[in-house]
């Protein structure tokens, strides 16, 4: 059963009209918008966004590539400090589907799909569609168009939003009907934005594009050609199509609005085509006939440009040729030294070919280039994991846990450099966060309790343990509330 069938199925169970608020006073919710124009406030739209991210992440729909995520991160926080509310606390993230689209959730989370980068012809369009989501969540058309029919705990409105939000993307059919066996069609209808709020998210958006300095076009251009080829996607046009209506007369004023604005010549970032390029490899259903299709058509250069060359070394590596993509990337990296794909990639590369201290070199030198970047931590731990150094791994996991966009993987991995150098308790609130990010309450409680029983606690730490566990099991109560 697909992914998004088995969360939708889940909702069966929880999203029916008797949902009632839990006790604790964190899970009160007003009406999300209403006559007088009242919204939930910023606190509890964070605490949605939250639970909403939980869902996203227990339906397995976040890509975990945390080079490719920093550098969706790079760009939106580039865009959202150019917004109209740049302290607002945005977090950006993959969803690990082909279809193009992207959403504005809860508490500024916002998604944009594998799919929805792959067609993206220049960093422009890409960041004009984060830009266009980014203005949904200042001008708060996601919290004043979804009015609660009646009040309900944060994580059952969470799991509705993220219901409707992606569940179109992967499975239609189950996502209407599920939502109508839940009463919460209703609620669909509700939250769709108006072409009001399509128009205001443009203008605002093309804004922000141009503060930033990208080219205000990027927008405009990519609406228009998704537009212009909608009829070449036969029964099944892009996502962002849907929730995104885009009309010859939506697009007309964009173009005009950008106009308004001076002129960016757009470049050539490279970063930007090198993670198209990883994202591609990674996302080929046949990598070895992809490889011999290259092999027939490009030799054993893998093509001309450094972009081509990087693809065809990924290529090679994902196919187990190692050996002959490790000189390619050597070449690269050599040619353009400080370029963090390339010395991330080589590192991987050598690590694949069994060369693990010199793995660990390229993953040293390039931390003191860029110091405390997680996608270079998370391989370089899992390095020297790999090397019997754990202790040194749990050093420089446990330096980067105070970042709020940390990804889950790297709390995994700190649980089992904890456990490797004796730290049960280090293991067990490590594996607790690990568990309650992707969205596994009960798990994450049972890891606490067994921190608790460790013997060396001191009292200080059996308080914070003890305090967590009571937020957890509030936060499981109102999880099944009823």
């Amino acid at each position: 059963m697909h992914i998004i069938s088995r969360l939708l199925l889940s909702l069966l169970l929880v999203l029916r009209p008797t949902a009632v608020l839990p006790q604790s006073d964190f899970n009160e919710l007003p009406n999300l918008g209403d006559a007088s124009g009242q919204v939930i406030s910023p606190k509890q739209d964070k605490e949605l966004g939250a639970y909403f991210m939980r869902q996203i992440r227990q339906a397995g729909m976040v890509l975990d590539d945390e080079e490719s995520t920093s550098y969706l991160q790079a760009l939106g926080h580039k865009l959202a400090i150019h917004s109209e509310n740049p302290g607002y606390g945005f977090t950006f993230f993959l969803v690990n589907d082909d279809s193009i689209n992207a959403f504005a959730g809860p508490g500024g989370y916002i998604g944009a799909n594998v799919g929805l980068v792959l067609a993206a012809e220049s960093e422009s369009e890409l960041a004009g569609v984060l830009a266009h989501e980014i203005a949904h969540v200042t001008q708060r058309h996601l919290a004043r168009s979804f009015q609660a029919q009646e009040r309900m705990s944060l994580p059952t409105t969470a799991a509705i939003l993220a219901a409707i939000l992606i569940g179109a993307t992967a499975d239609p059919g189950a996502g209407a009907a599920a939502l109508t066996a839940a009463s919460a069609a209703g609620m669909q209808a509700q939250i769709n934005f108006t072409r009001a709020n399509e128009k205001e998210a443009d203008r605002v958006g093309i804004q922000t594009l141009a503060d930033a300095d990208f080219d205000p076009f990027g927008m405009p251009r990519f609406f228009e050609r998704l537009q212009k080829n909608s009829k070449l996607y036969g029964t099944r046009p892009p996502e962002f199509l849907s929730t995104h209506p885009v009309t010859i007369n939506r697009i007309s004023e964009a173009t005009t609005r950008a106009e308004t604005y001076p002129r960016v010549k757009e470049y050539t970032n490279l970063d930007f085509l090198l993670i198209q390029a990883r994202l591609r490899v990674n996302n080929f259903a046949n990598p070895k006939q992809v490889l011999a299709d290259v092999r027939r058509y490009e030799g054993k250069s893998g093509g001309k440009s450094p972009v081509e060359r990087y693809e065809f070394a990924l290529l090679l590596s994902i196919n187990e040729q190692h050996d002959e993509a490790l000189p390619i990337i050597q070449k690269l990296q050599k040619s353009d030294p400080d370029r963090i794909a390339y010395r991330l990639s080589l590192g991987q590369i050598l690590r694949a070919a069994k060369q693990e201290r010199e793995a660990l070199d390229i993953y040293k030198d390039t931390l003191d280039l860029y110091p405390g970047e997680a996608m270079v931590i998370l391989p370089y731990a899992t390095t020297l994991m790999a090397t019997g150094n754990a202790e040194k791994a749990y050093t420089l996991l446990t330096d980067i846990t105070s970042n709020d966009e940390v990804d889950p993987q790297i709390y995994k991995l700190l649980a089992q450099a904890a456990g490797a150098t004796d730290r049960p308790v280090q293991t067990h609130t490590a594996m607790s966060q690990y568990y309650f990010m992707n969205g596994y309450t009960n798990q994450a409680i049972e890891q606490l309790k067994l921190a608790e029983k460790s013997p060396s606690l001191s009292a200080y730490q059996t308080a914070r343990i003890q305090a967590r566990i009571a937020n957890m099991e509030a936060i499981l109560d109102a999880e099944q509330q009823e």
